[in-house]
């Protein structure tokens, strides 16, 4: 099946917080507290003003939009990730900021690339953010981002 996320993901409330100055911005909720803010089309241009892209390693991400999440993080750590597969091959990529500052990453796995032992770079940044995940599963699932497979699906 196929998925397709690029999203912030952070404490729900402080997530929410930030979406209310962004007329483009929504918000769904994960498990353990967190929300996610899919990075949609209308948002990154909401926010960069057609800034260019990739910052921190993330080739569609403005730079301005990045300078954002790092004020977001000035009141806990805010994640970016991204996440595409299609039928199991894939690529993820992840960074957190704390404090304005970069706490994890960026962090990338390419398509044809196995996982580190320690997990991909999305369960990693959950890791960051406090997501525990319990026998069985992995972070990723511990927060239910499966049911957010394609960020403008849900949306609409």
């Amino acid at each position: 099946m196929a998925y397709d996320q690029k999203a912030v993901i952070a404490e729900a409330e402080s997530l929410r917080r930030a979406a209310r100055d962004l007329p483009a911005a929504r918000t769904a909720s994960l498990g353990q507290g967190l929300a996610l803010m899919p990075l949609t089309h209308a948002l990154l241009e909401s926010v960069a003003h057609g800034g260019g892209g990739g910052a921190l390693g993330f080739p569609r991400l403005p730079e301005p939009f990045a300078k954002t999440v790092a004020a977001w993080s000035g009141g806990g750590p805010v994640a970016c990730v991204e996440a595409e597969s299609f039928g199991g091959v894939g690529e993820q990529r992840a960074v957190v900021r704390d404090g304005g500052a970069v706490v994890l990453g960026p962090l990338r796995v390419e398509e044809g690339e196995p996982f580190p032992p320690d997990g991909g770079p999305v369960s990693r940044a959950l890791r960051w953010l406090g997501v525990v995940a319990g026998p069985g599963e992995d972070e990723f699932s511990a927060v239910g981002l499966e049911r957010h497979r394609h960020g403008g699906a849900w949306i609409a």
